[in-house]
């Protein structure tokens, strides 16, 4: 093994600048079994831990990694060979660059090698929390019911063969059957997944589940099992060569999966724990009673604000966020949404200053060393813009509220599903399991303008209120103006409704 290797051994040698693990890493213990082992988990929840290990009393709280797919072999590989360390680079918008050692992962177990050797971990009783980072999509939710999708293959079979899983559910149920068994203290289920209450959420997956494999085990479940929501946030881009060549140059060690992040990050969990938890507080997490506020404002504010300059950006043909928000059209049109159509519908937060928040939002969406590309801002929409702005559209309009900034963005929607390219004639990169549908309804805005709005599992009744189908209508006809240009349109509609504002306080 090469002497430039990232790994314990050669911590010592790094540069002064380099933050490392200034705690014993041999005395740990994994107290905290962590199923998707990804970019977003090492930049966060295991930054997190790293951070509190740095204070001693909270050993017993390290990590073991858990890699449940095939694809998750070569992370394994690495992991091993660095002694389980990486490399986290943290991009400041001014430019400014801290490069951290995170060493609060202490084990990697991969399920196709050895499944049993998982579910005894995730059993044996110094396991206090398993954590998920598995996507939307490992949750296995039916898009149309919002349950447990029993049909799913891998479901299916881990239902058919419960000590040969493959799912996340599999395991767990697996390993909380032996706690059951052997009358010991329930793990808790903490996912750390950017999903709308995904405590709620995985609870009622995992309830599902079971029910069909073992009714006892989830009723013992439903009584024992914590499963606390939390609210998540730090952007992550996928690592890049440039990334292992930064780390290379400037640490002088080799590291094969480095994490780039933004500086950014929060974590708003409800304090709501089976057997334990470590003091994420001090490390800068918040504990809460009720999440609930603190997810409606980061959907409404930071992810609807994605999908406003996504949208908008695409059309006009920009290729990522900071891009679209370093055009002064577009971050005003953005800090307007913000300020008169998602602020007033928003609950005052304990520790949270809206005004900063928003502030601090532009800053990050502008930090140009963070490149978040608009393709995948806007890939899967009609998953995104129901929770993220037409909720918001919703509850303005029952309010009795102008909502015409909302009504340009689903517009330019309409129009980005139907003419798949920006105005400079470039085609757009459309990801979007409904892409066939919602081409189907806006190619008929030429005949109907209010087409689009048919989409009800979208868009609901907002095609029969005259409110929003109006300014909605104007938009349409904007865009579709021989002469259309975004920029324009969104300069007009921004000072109609200021100028609508004006009168009103008058």
């Amino acid at each position: 093994m090469s002497n430039n290797q990232l790994k314990q051994a050669n911590l010592a040698n790094l540069p002064s600048h380099i933050d490392i693990p200034r705690y014993d890493r041999s005395q740990l213990k994994a107290g905290i079994v962590h199923i998707g082992v990804g970019g977003f988990h090492r930049a966060h929840q295991a930054m997190y831990i790293n951070e509190l290990l740095q204070t001693p009393g909270s050993e017993q709280w390290a990590i073991c990694g858990i890699g449940l797919l095939e694809n998750n072999r070569s992370l394994r590989d690495i992991l091993v060979k660095q002694d389980y360390l990486y490399s986290l680079v943290v991009r400041h918008p001014n430019g400014q660059i801290d490069n951290k050692i995170i060493g609060s992962m202490i084990d990697f177990i991969f399920a196709p090698d050895n499944k049993q050797k998982v579910i005894d971990k995730l059993a044996n009783i110094d396991t206090k929390i398993v954590s998920l980072t598995i996507t939307e999509g490992g949750y296995n939710i039916d898009p149309l019911t919002g349950d447990l999708d029993l049909d799913n293959p891998d479901i299916a079979h881990d239902i058919a063969h419960p000590n040969d899983p493959k799912t996340a559910f599999g395991y767990i149920a697996a390993a909380l059957k032996i706690r059951k068994a052997n009358n010991s203290q329930a793990f808790t289920v903490q996912s750390c997944d950017n999903i709308q209450h995904n405590g709620v959420v995985t609870r009622k997956m995992l309830l599902s589940f079971t029910a069909q494999l073992d009714p006892e085990l989830s009723q013992w479940i439903a009584q024992y099992v914590a499963f606390p929501n939390a609210m998540v946030d730090r952007i992550t881009p996928v690592t890049t060569k440039d990334d292992i060549d930064y780390v290379a140059q400037h640490f002088g060690l080799t590291d094969e999966w480095p994490i780039t992040c933004e500086s950014f990050a929060q974590w708003v969990i409800e304090d709501n724990f089976s057997d334990g938890r470590p003091n994420w507080d001090l490390a800068g997490a918040q504990f809460v009673t009720d999440v609930t506020p603190f997810e409606k404002m980061k959907i409404r504010l930071l992810n609807a604000g994605h999908s406003v300059l996504g949208l908008l950006g695409s059309i006009h043909g920009y290729g990522t966020i900071d891009e679209t928000i370093s055009d002064k059209g577009f971050s005003d049109y953005l800090r307007a949404f913000m300020d008169l159509e998602v602020t007033p519908l928003l609950d005052e937060l304990d520790g949270i200053n809206l005004e900063q928040y928003k502030d601090t939002l532009i800053e990050r969406f502008s930090n140009p060393n963070i490149k978040d590309s608009l393709v995948r801002i806007c890939s899967e929409s009609s998953a995104k813009l129901p929770k993220f702005i037409i909720a918001t559209v919703h509850e303005n309009l029952a309010a009795g509220r102008d909502c015409s900034l909302a009504a340009l963005v689903i517009a330019t929607w309409c129009l980005y599903s139907d003419k798949q390219v920006n105005q400079q004639q470039e085609a757009i990169d459309i990801q979007d399991v409904m892409g066939d549908e919602l081409a189907e309804y806006a190619h008929q805005t030429t005949n109907h303008k209010l087409s689009f709005l048919k989409l009800e599992g979208l868009f609901g009744d907002l095609m029969s209120q005259a409110a929003f189908s109006q300014v909605y209508a104007d938009a349409i006809e904007a865009l579709y103006s021989p002469t259309s240009n975004i920029k324009n349109i969104m300069k007009n509609t921004l000072e109609n409704k200021q100028h609508a504002l004006a009168l009103e306080t008058k």
